[in-house]
């Protein structure tokens, strides 16, 4: 490993708070059974995450992404927020080199917070003018994490008032079983709400009384509290 990323790793053990990590490691359900299973932690907030991620803002692509490979929470976080950065900034080759590199990777994308910081910067930003059969091709993974994937890359299409793909997806997710995928279809539904009402009550006439009590109530949050209940109680 070269010394910028032993650098990166060392200031990363300094910033640790063995108290951070072990509440993280309660957060993130890393026990026997739960959906982080193994996971570690060094304890870093994510906005001192953030702002390493500037200061390092020099890395490449390669250097980047073998940190993406770490067993430490925090390292694989750090590595998706400089490949972003990189993202935002390069060109269309690069921006393919770290699209592929990252749907290559899904297996070290493992938690919902990872997930929810990159997916919509990194595959929803390469694919918006793009071929959307990727998402879809998610959507439908055994992956619970490349199902949320799916699902929380659209918000870059919501963010530009695109809700096509993200109502589509969230129809195929309807009947999934885990409670983050539930969570995440529900946010996704609020935020197309915030831009366009009648399109996210167009989703829900049609599927509420289907939906998982957890995704109607993610999904209608922020309604008057009169169609709120009223959704609620005409729901499953």
């Amino acid at each position: 490993m070269n010394g910028k990323l032993l650098s990166i790793q060392n200031e990363l053990r300094k910033l640790g708070n063995k108290k951070i990590a072990e509440h993280s490691q309660r957060f993130f359900r890393t026990g026997e059974g739960g959906y982080g299973e193994g996971d570690r932690f060094l304890g870093v907030r994510v906005p001192v995450l953030r702002k390493l991620a500037r200061k390092y803002q020099g890395v490449s692509i390669e250097e980047a992404s073998r940190l993406l490979k770490s067993q430490f929470h925090e390292e694989r976080l750090l590595s998706l927020l400089m490949l972003i950065n990189i993202f935002k900034k390069t060109n269309e080759e690069d921006k393919e080199l770290i699209y592929t590199l990252y749907l290559n990777n899904t297996k070290f994308i493992n938690n919902w917070d990872i997930v929810d910081c990159s997916a919509e910067h990194i595959v929803g930003a390469y694919l918006r003018e793009r071929n959307k059969q990727p998402i879809y091709n998610l959507a439908v993974s055994k992956s619970l994490w490349e199902r949320r994937i799916s699902i929380m890359s659209t918000f870059h299409f919501i963010k530009n008032n695109e809700f096509i793909e993200s109502l589509k997806v969230s129809e195929i997710l309807l009947h999934d079983k885990e409670d983050l995928i539930h969570k995440a279809v529900g946010w996704m539904l609020r935020e197309i709400g915030k831009l366009n009402i009648r399109a996210e009550e167009g989703f829900l006439k049609k599927h509420y009384k289907a939906m998982p009590r957890t995704m109607l109530r993610y999904a209608i949050k922020k309604f008057p509290e009169e169609r709120r209940k009223k959704y609620l109680r005409l729901g499953r």
